[in-house]
């Protein structure tokens, strides 16, 4: 059953163009992207990530905190997706404000989990996944191959990984499954089994061939991509 969940609107699109994200996407993948690259605190308070995407896109930056504060009070951190990571002290303003200083922020494991989805990033991306799958404790065989599964995947078809994680997290986002993080088997198969049936069809019927048919039909795919 689909749960309540914010509006974590990172893979929405317009209904009457599909391939193209609505401005709410844009930002929320603007603000993850930026979160997962950038070290400094200093950059990664409100203010900064406005300044940040306002510029990469052109545009002033008031005309985007309202909803850069929106996104971040109102969706990515009441989902777990971004936590505060501290507060910086300031010099100037009212003097309460001086004392509790300005919250900078920080990918949770289920943020780095779903910035592995963001094209954006680029190839670092499929590096942070790697990085959580690595991190991953010992558990039962099926886990077990899970992990070692993907982490097979990332390294020799890193695009086939990134369709998984990338349903695995859409499916998180339309509140589908609860959590993402710790990854659990059971969630993953529920999401995951409709979406591979024709990677999966290739890769047992590609394993019965004989070799000279395998030579033929790889001879193709190449011919043809």
């Amino acid at each position: 059953m689909k749960s309540q969940k914010c509006n974590i609107a990172i893979f929405d699109t317009f209904k009457t163009r599909n391939n193209k994200i609505t401005g709410e996407a844009r930002r929320q993948r603007g603000i993850i992207a930026h979160l997962a690259t950038e070290r400094s605190p200093e950059l990664r308070t409100r203010t900064s990530i406005a300044h940040i995407i306002a510029d990469r896109h052109g545009i002033l930056w008031q005309n985007i905190y309202s909803g850069i504060f929106r996104d971040l009070d109102e969706v990515l951190i009441p989902s777990g997706v971004v936590i505060e990571g501290g507060r910086l002290p300031l010099r100037r303003g009212p003097k309460a404000l001086q004392m509790e200083g300005v919250p900078f922020y920080e990918l949770s494991e289920t943020g780095l989990l779903v910035a592995s989805s963001i094209e954006e990033i680029g190839p670092s991306r499929t590096k942070m996944l790697e990085s959580y799958i690595r991190s991953l404790p010992s558990g039962t065989p099926d886990y077990e191959i899970m992990r070692e599964g993907i982490l097979l995947l990332i390294r020799f078809f890193p695009s086939f990984a990134c369709k998984i994680i990338n349903e695995y997290v859409r499916a998180f986002t339309l509140g589908l499954i609860e959590g993402i993080t710790p990854m659990d088997i059971s969630k993953l198969r529920s999401v995951i089994s409709a979406q591979i049936g024709l990677e999966k069809e290739l890769i047992e019927s590609f394993d019965r061939l004989q070799s000279d048919q395998k030579q033929t039909i790889s001879r193709f795919i190449n011919l043809i991509s």
